[in-house]
This record gives structure tokens, C-alpha cells and sequence, in this order.
């Protein structure tokens, strides 16, 4: 406890001029030779009493206390929480880059757990659960493995059409360079002349740069190989997710304190609904997108329309981007294959699939599972093409998705605002008129303390 006051004693007469009527005092010679403010008092006698004030806890807070504004304090609170919070972010973000591996592989993990946990689950009713797992997981993997089947097949069945085609059509892209309603023209040799230019050119880097290259090449066999191992750790995590999930997730909920379970299970399970949706919807709507384009390249009669459509399947997982790209190199294809008619068909009919997978699948599949506005999904997409290149492209919308349902599961919104918003300018001409008439007050009051009149005038 913290003691505020003075010290009072009570002098004691002094031996040298004893009052008359009194006996001197009785203090020792050694006390009688000491200073007055080194005498100390004893503690038997009234004399060396302690008498200490404390003062008022009032005065101790007006005198400890720094008057700071209200909404300074309240802001200044916000602002250091949002700080940790940026740094919280960013720690789990730089642990992320370090692991990345581990990460991708847990990711697509759970991509595919939320792909295939409904059908494990319907199968799970007639069969054991781990034999349900397995043919679920057993299923996909042959589909994709006949869908990349199928691929190489016409392919390598398609070559020497597909050399003959090639060949034409660059012929007909030459000519139409050489004699098209272009306002520019190039001819055949100068074409061939920049072509040899940029293969000789491509020939000396090589040489020049052989021993990079090397090393480019033996960290790329590095990259293979860690594909690899991405992709099994991807398909055992897999294996217990889609088996054991409920009951890792049980456990883990086990291990928290009880006031915070329902909480972080209310939280967590409107976090996976949304992911769940947004991977389940991102599949069918590019199973929709590659059944269309192949549909559209085949009409067309362009080469390679399996491939094509299995590239718009894979550019389907990144927004905004993924899809038009790969329609973009299938028109170069069909201008490559079958000229200029092929490639304006494509065009308009790559616009066409983007009309009905942005105004019908996505709100017909994902619903209000996946409600983000077209601004968030462009700056979100373009964060993460700036954060983590492709890898920060595709995942950025899923967590923002789920960041954001999270945030929706845990708090609880205010009314909203009904009628009209107040008019920007009135507000600003009330703040200024509320302004002058505190300028005005003030100036008044202080021409009353300097004792002159107040005439309520702006002094110059």
C-alpha cells in the first residue's frame, strides 16, 4: 500500500530555557547535544507518535492520471488490435513459405476430401466405411486417369493430321499478312528472316548460358521429384481425412477448454461449409466449362479439342483468369489449324461459355455458399498472383471465402441502415457552420476576460 503524507512529531522543550513553574526536561545529555532534526522520538512516549494522512483517491487519479480524449483511447486500442492481428498474419504467411510443400499437399487434401466426403458418406451406408473410402478414392483416380488416357491417345492418334493442318494454316496466316486488308503488310521472307533471327539468337544463349542451364535442369528433376512427394503425402492425408475425419476433429476439440468448444466448432464448420462449397462448385462449374469448349472445338473442327478442353478444366481453378486463357490458346489454335473464320467462331464462343458460367453455374452451384463481390475475388486474386504467383492465385479466394465466414459465424451484426443516406454536402456544410459558431464563441469569451466588449466580430 502506497503512503502520501508527513511525518509529525512533537518537539520536545528545550533543556537550556526551562519555562518557570517547570522541571527541566529529562532528556539525556547526548539527546540534548544532537541537532533538532536528528532527534528521534521515542517510542514509549506520546511524543514520538507517527500520525500519517492519506490522501484521497480522488486526488491521487487527478494528479497520476493524463486526460486523454475518449475517442483517442477507443481508436488507439483498434489500431494496436489490428496490428497484431497484421502480425499475426503475417507470421502464419512466412511459416507458410517455409513449409510450402506441406501446405499445397494439405490443401489439396482438403480439396479433394470436400469433393469426395459426400459420396464416401452415401457409400458409407451400405458398406463399411473404409471400404467405402477406397472405391471412392479408387473411382477418382481411375476417372482421371482415363480422362489423361484419352488425352495422349488422340494426340498421338491426331499427329500427322495434326502436322498437315498446322502447316496450312500458318501458310494462311502468312498470306494473309503478306495480302490482308491490314494496314501493314510483311512478306513471306521477311517472316522467316525474323523467325531464323530469333532461332539464332535462341542458339547463342544456349551456348552461352549451357552451364545454368544445366543446373536449371537438375533443379528442375529436384522439382519433379518433390511433386511426387507432394502428391502421396496429399493422397495419405487424404485417406484419413475422408476415414477418420469427424473423429480427429472430435479430438481435437477435446483438447480445448470447454467454454471455447462451441465457439470454435461454430466457427470451423461454417469456415468448411463455405470451402467445401466453393471447391465442390469451382469442380462442376470447370467439368461444365471443358464439357462446353469441347463441345464448341469439335463443331468447329479444331484439333486437339480433348486437350483443349482438359486446359480450360485445369484454368477453371483459377478466377477471373484461368478459364479465358486457356479459351484464348484455343483460338490460336483454331487460327493455327483452320484460319481466321475458326478463330473468330472460338472467340465469340469463348464468350459465350463466360456468359453462362458467370450468370448461370456459379449462382445456380455454389449459391450463397461462396457470396463474394467482384471486387474482393479481382483484388484477392491479384494479391495473391503477388504474394505466391500461381499457387497465391488459386488459393486466395477460397481463404478470403472462408476468413470471411468465419468473421459471419462469430459476429453479430447490428441492425442495418434503413432510407436514404445523409447528403455528403450537408454534412460538410453543417461541420462548418457548427465550426464558425465555435470560432465565434470563442473569440466572444475572450474579449470578456480581457475585460473589452464583446461585439462578436472576427479580430483581424
Amino acid at each position: 500500500m502506497r503512503l502520501f503524507g508527513k511525518v509529525r512529531t512533537r518537539r520536545p522543550t528545550t533543556a537550556t530555557t526551562p519555562a518557570a513553574g517547570l522541571p527541566p526536561s529529562s532528556s539525556s545529555p547526548t539527546e540534548r547535544g544532537l541537532p533538532r532534526a536528528a532527534r528521534m522520538p521515542r517510542a514509549s512516549s506520546s511524543a514520538g507518535r507517527l500520525t500519517v494522512r492519506r490522501m484521497p483517491e480522488r486526488a491521487l487519479h487527478e494528479r497520476d492520471q493524463i486526460e486523454v480524449p475518449r475517442w483517442l483511447r477507443r481508436y488507439g486500442q483498434m489500431s494496436w488490435l489490428f496490428i497484431g492481428i497484421v502480425i499475426v498474419v503475417a507470421m502464419v504467411v512466412f511459416a507458410t513459405t517455409r513449409i510450402q510443400a506441406v501446405f499445397i499437399a494439405v490443401f489439396l487434401a482438403l480439396v479433394v476430401t470436400s469433393v469426395l466426403y459426400p459420396v464416401v458418406t452415401a457409400l458409407a451406408r451400405v458398406m463399411p466405411r473404409a471400404l467405402a473410402t477406397a472405391v471412392a478414392m479408387l473411382g477418382s483416380l481411375a476417372v482421371v486417369a482415363g480422362i489423361f488416357t484419352y488425352v495422349i491417345t488422340s494426340v498421338t492418334g491426331q499427329w500427322e493430321d495434326l502436322a498437315d493442318q498446322f502447316g496450312q494454316g500458318i501458310d494462311d496466316i502468312f498470306e494473309f499478312l503478306e495480302t490482308g486488308p491490314l494496314p501493314f503488310h510483311f512478306t513471306q521472307a521477311e517472316i522467316y528472316d525474323w523467325i531464323n533471327a530469333l532461332i539464332v539468337q535462341a542458339q547463342e544463349y544456349v551456348s552461352a548460358n549451357a552451364g545454368d542451364l544445366a543446373g536449371q535442369v537438375l533443379s528442375n528433376a529436384g522439382a519433379v521429384a518433390l511433386l511426387f512427394t507432394v502428391f502421396a503425402l496429399s493422397l495419405f492425408v487424404t485417406v484419413f481425412f475422408l476415414l477418420r475425419g469427424g473423429d480427429m476433429w472430435r479430438w481435437f476439440l477435446n483438447q480445448l477448454p470447454s467454454r471455447s468448444r462451441d465457439t470454435v466448432h461454430r466457427a470451423a464448420s461454417s469456415g468448411w461449409y463455405t470451402f467445401a462449397g466453393y471447391a465442390r462448385g469451382t469442380v462442376i462449374v470447370a467439368s461444365a466449362d471443358a464439357i462446353l469448349a469441347f463441345i464448341l472445338l469439335a463443331i468447329v473442327g479444331v484439333p486437339l479439342a480433348a486437350p483443349l478442353a482438359v486446359l480450360v478444366f485445369i484454368g477453371a481453378f483459377i478466377p477471373l483468369i484461368g478459364a479465358p486463357l486457356a479459351m484464348i490458346i484455343a483460338a490460336v489454335v483454331a487460327l493455327a489449324a483452320g484460319g481466321i473464320i475458326d478463330a473468330l467462331i472460338v472467340t465469340i464462343g469463348i464468350a459465350l461459355v463466360g456468359q453462362i458460367e458467370g450468370h448461370l453455374l456459379q449462382p445456380l452451384v455454389m449459391g450463397k455458399q461462396v457470396s463474394l463481390h467482384p471486387v474482393v475475388v479481382a483484388l484477392g486474386v491479384t494479391a495473391g498472383t503477388f504474394l505466391a504467383g500461381l499457387l497465391g492465385a488459386i488459393i486466395a479466394i477460397p481463404i478470403i471465402a472462408v476468413a470471411w465466414a468465419v468473421y459471419s459465424a462469430l459476429h453479430n451484426p447490428d441492425p442495418p441502415i434503413e432510407g436514404r443516406l445523409p447528403d455528403p454536402r450537408g454534412i460538410a456544410e453543417d461541420v462548418n457552420r457548427r465550426r464558425q459558431r465555435h470560432n465565434e464563441r470563442s473569440m466572444d469569451a475572450g474579449g470578456d476576460s480581457d475585460g473589452s466588449p464583446t461585439t462578436g466580430r472576427a479580430y483581424g
